[in-house]
């Protein structure tokens, strides 16, 4: 399952990586693969921004704004019925709407 387009949260130093694979673990879209002994992103826009690679990242590799931004709108207009906002159009020019 895909989001949106270039909007989500999450980043990852490089430089902080061990390779433990954790995030490759709890990540329940396969955001990342581990490769050359580092995790690295392979599909950035799978990434529904629940925290859980950040939560369990004991090295501090990995940020994501945990339950903001345009796919917990999207959950967010699915349960109200609602048109989905998440406030981003005035930071970026484009929203998830």
């Amino acid at each position: 399952m895909k989001y949106l387009a270039d909007v989500v949260t999450l980043e990852l130093s490089q430089d902080k990586c061990t390779g433990c694979g954790r995030c490759v673990d709890v990540c329940p879209h396969e955001v990342f693969l581990i490769r050359d002994k580092k995790a690295v992103i392979i599909d950035r826009d799978r990434c529904m921004e629940c925290g859980a690679c950040a939560n369990n990242c004991e090295f501090g590799a990995l940020k994501v704004d945990s339950g903001v931004g345009c796919a917990a709108a999207i959950i967010n207009s699915m349960i109200t019925g609602g048109p989905p906002s998440c406030d981003c159009e005035s930071q970026s020019g484009s929203c998830c709407g």
